[in-house]
């Protein structure tokens, strides 16, 4: 995989300027890392691709248990850190 100048591994420049922005905008890790996990996990075209692949109950369960992780995770470093 080619790393472009501003691109670390495939993660949007974007995306990494969020997650050094929030903590200097006093928020907690937890909520960073769960914010860039959904952004990744929950996207439009990732959910258009699946759409192709997975039935519509199939879908909708893949998003609910994303979302329930994601969640999950943000609360546990909220709580621990």
């Amino acid at each position: 995989m080619q790393c472009y100048p501003g691109e670390a591994a495939g993660a949007p420049t974007a995306l990494l300027v969020t997650a050094y922005a929030f903590p200097a905008a006093s928020a907690l890790l937890g909520t960073v890392l769960a914010f860039m996990m959904a952004v990744k996990g929950l996207s439009f075209p990732e959910r258009v691709i699946l759409r192709r692949a997975l039935k519509p109950r199939l879908l909708a369960a893949f998003i609910g248990v994303v979302t329930l992780a994601i969640d999950i995770t943000g609360y546990l470093f909220n709580a621990v850190l």
